[in-house]
């Protein structure tokens, strides 16, 4: 099992930037597939970006973050991270890092293992 706890949420303006962190222990980060998704009020938690076991994969986002987030992470370090650029009033949620076993998965019920959140709100 891995113990996955986020950091880094806040409020900021249209137009900022965030950096999350989701730091790990247990089972080494690298058996896993990792991921960032987001919930709204309301609104059905959401993939927002996703790689593979190996720390220099290929990464995989959701069309509504596509060239403004960078997902990284550094096994090693067992740290993973969302950089998130030019942020959105739809950027607004709570942001979950997850680990799962499933390579390209976008579902939510195909990771396994869950952090407690950290809010991002962003203000005009």
């Amino acid at each position: 099992q891995v113990q996955l706890v986020e950091r880094g949420g806040g409020l900021v303006q249209t137009g900022g930037s965030l950096r999350l962190s989701c730091a790990a222990s247990g089972a080494p980060f690298n058996w896993y597939v990792v991921g960032w998704f987001r919930q709204s009020p309301g609104k059905e938690r959401e993939f927002v970006a996703g790689m593979g076991r190996s720390d220099d994969g290929v990464a995989d986002y959701a069309d509504s973050v596509k060239g403004r987030f960078t997902i990284s992470k550094d096994s090693a370090k067992r740290t993973l991270w969302l950089q998130m650029n030019s942020l959105k009033l739809e950027d607004t949620a709570v942001y979950y890092c997850a680990a799962g076993r499933y390579d390209g998965s976008r579902l939510s019920t195909q990771f396994d293992f869950w952090g407690q959140g950290t809010q991002v709100t962003v203000s005009s």
